[in-house]
């Protein structure tokens, strides 16, 4: 089934103007209020631990003139400031690794990465204290420095384990730094990294976005404003709406699950009930934006579709062809449970097993259906219509109760133009069986058990009509 490119659209928030002091403040605010809104987006209680793992560039290159002063210490002392704004955000933890920092340079030492602080409650202040004493000496490992990282967060089932590299050069030491991001996801070990990049420039932004989501700090004001925002991105959900579009391309289809699997480990992110809100809009979904979500929905058969990267920030509309019609079945004064095999047209795998009496939306075209009677009935390239309702009804059955002599063998036949069709074998444990059958000709044809020669062979013929119940006695 075809799907169409979903879309981005900008959440409207306050205009906050720079006033001394208060950045922080509402900064603080935003933080300590994000995970309020996370906890909304997981649909219960539980509200998961989000890890923050800097991985700091402390190589030589960091001793850099850049506008008011050393990039280090730029570096330093805005990451410092954040620092203080995260210490009190509830269900977070924060951990350091620092690379480049305890080698000089030359000669080019590529293990020198370290975890300096390690993951635990309340570590703001020694991640600030260790910033301190970091001195750049050495080269830039950032690909061993991702690997290692992986062993930096405890285990956990159901944390978010995200990366921020904040970096002033591009890998110095032969490594593929977007093939282990790439691995650590699918691992599911860490969610997308981000990437910022100190006065690096647009042109490498190619070089970072394998890695992650990759943002140029050109001068010491936007490393200040991005640190913020991927701060803000790594502890905020967004929004997303699923539009399920009719064949008018409208989006009025509802009332069926969604699934929203991780693309790069298959697993189960989300379930959501799609509906249609009093305003008569597709319901909005909060969840996390850093995975890419692979989102199939639960129709007959299953619409899907795959990749889906959410922009932090903004609101995404995800739209999906799955245009829907209904099919019946009924049938009049059947006590039992009459049920149905659905397929698509030409194909032999079932999409699904339908109660007589009822109704179920299916995707339009045209279906296979093997009605489970006896004998079976077969109805081929049934037309599943938009909004339509397509109606299969058949007679009432009526029963034929057949009575043996003795236990044995026998079969029960078709009568249909001068052939016998095989429908059903008797149960050679029982002298008396009652069967319901479609109405027609029918044979039955019985050996005795402790009969030894088939000219003891016994058949009757008899009619079943609508409604009707008939002894068949051998």
């Amino acid at each position: 089934m075809s799907h169409r490119n979903y879309i981005s659209t900008p959440i409207k928030r306050p205009y906050l103007p720079v006033i001394p002091g208060l950045r922080t403040a509402v900064l603080c605010f935003l933080l300590l209020t994000s995970m309020v809104s996370f906890a909304q987006g997981t649909k219960d209680e539980h509200i998961p631990t989000t890890r923050l793992l800097f991985v700091f560039d402390g190589s030589q290159s960091m001793f850099g003139s850049w506008q008011s002063g050393k990039k280090i210490d730029i570096a330093k002392k805005l990451l410092s400031e954040m620092l203080d704004s995260l210490d009190k955000v509830e269900h977070l933890q924060l951990a350091l690794r620092v690379y480049g920092h305890q080698k000089p340079y030359p000669p080019q030492d590529c293990d020198d990465t370290k975890l300096e602080v390690p993951f635990g409650p309340r570590t703001a202040g020694k991640i600030k204290q260790r910033l301190q004493s970091i001195t750049p000496s050495g080269t830039t490992p950032i690909t061993l420095s991702l690997e290692n990282a992986a062993k930096d967060f405890p285990p956990c089932s159901d944390c978010r384990n995200i990366i921020i590299l904040i970096t002033d050069g591009i890998e110095e030491c032969g490594g593929d730094p977007c093939a282990v991001s790439l691995a650590l996801q699918e691992k599911r070990i860490i969610l997308k990294p981000f990437v910022i990049g100190i006065g690096l420039g647009i042109n490498l932004k190619k070089t970072f976005e394998c890695v992650g989501n990759y943002y140029d700090a050109s001068d010491e004001k936007t490393f200040r404003n991005v640190l913020g925002i991927v701060i803000s991105q790594a502890l905020n959900n967004t929004t997303a709406q699923v539009n399920l579009l009719d064949q008018s391309g409208k989006p009025t289809e509802t009332d069926v699950n969604m699934t929203f699997y991780d693309h790069f480990t298959g697993h189960i992110r989300y379930n959501f009930m799609h509906t249609i809100n009093h305003r008569g809009n597709p319901d909005t979904l909060v969840i996390d934006p850093l995975p890419t979500y692979d989102v199939v929905v639960h129709t007959i058969p299953t619409v899907s579709i795959d990749s889906v990267a959410l922009t932090p920030g903004k609101h995404t509309i995800i739209p999906l062809d799955a245009p829907q019609g209904t099919l019946e079945f009924k049938v009049s004064g059947v006590p039992q449970q009459l049920k149905a095999i659905v397929r698509k047209s030409g194909e032999m795998s079932t999409l699904n097993v339908q109660n007589f009496n009822t109704q179920e939306k299916y995707i339009i075209g045209t279906y296979d259906v093997e009605i489970l009677t006896l004998p079976r009935i077969y109805e081929n390239n049934v037309r599943i219509s938009q909004s339509h309702t397509t109606t299969l009804e058949i007679p009432r059955p009526g029963l034929a109760t057949v009575i043996m002599p003795s236990r044995g063998y026998g079969s029960l036949y078709l009568e249909k133009d001068n052939e016998l069709v095989w429908i059903y074998n008797l149960n050679p444990n029982l002298t008396k069986e009652t069967i319901t059958l479609q109405p027609g000709n029918y044979r039955v044809v019985f050996r005795s058990i402790n009969s030894k020669q088939s000219i003891n062979t016994l058949e009757q013929s008899f009619r079943i009509t609508s409604g009707s119940s008939i002894p068949v006695k051998l």
